[in-house]
């Protein structure tokens, strides 16, 4: 879930969640491909002995050892960056937790990467809910999620990976949810 919380009417919750469109995660691509084609046209320029470089001249380099690492870590780099570009394009993890109250269903859908299994959408009866649990861990790598509970102890998350969201935001759409689905609130 995201701050973003829109309800159609009193009786229909939708929540949006955040995937890989992060501002954070433009930057991270940006600069990964600016490094990576760095590297990898300093390689080729140590190979070619020509500077394909404006502001260096890897052409002093040579190509055995120094340039050949060079191109490998280029190579990694651009196809790290095309990775992380095609996530980005394809904003695997967004979609959205609907909250029907009128015909008692919930439905979570989630974008994951291209392939038949693109389109990650589950239906659940709101009768076979326990409760919404919510899971805090502080530390060096903290962790604050907000998930579905069923009655056969499947658990679905239902906020967005990465940014762990504040304590009292988990807190409020936690409580608010629970208090829509008229289940009990567990975690906190």
């Amino acid at each position: 879930m995201t701050a973003q919380m829109t309800s159609t009417s009193d009786r229909i919750l939708r929540l949006e969640v955040l995937g890989s469109r992060r501002l954070s995660n433009y930057f991270f691509a940006a600069i990964v491909s600016i490094g990576g084609t760095g590297f990898l046209l300093a390689g080729i320029s140590s190979y070619l002995h020509v500077n394909l470089l404006p502001f260096a001249d890897p052409t002093q380099l040579y190509f055995f050892p120094q340039g050949m690492a060079m191109t490998f870590y280029g190579v990694c780099g651009v196809l790290l960056a095309l990775y992380l570009w095609m996530t980005i394009a394809c904003d695997v993890g967004g979609g959205y937790n609907e909250f029907n109250g009128e015909n008692g269903s919930i439905r979570l859908f989630r974008w994951g990467f291209p392939g038949k299994n693109r389109k990650i959408d589950i239906a659940i009866k709101r009768e076979d809910v326990q409760s919404v649990r919510i899971d805090i861990k502080e530390g060096l790598s903290p962790r604050r999620a907000i998930y579905l509970k069923l009655k056969d102890r499947r658990e679905y998350p239902l906020t967005r990976v990465g940014q762990p969201l504040g304590l009292s935001e988990v807190e409020n759409q936690g409580a608010q949810l629970a208090r829509f689905l008229g289940v009990p609130l567990e975690g906190l």
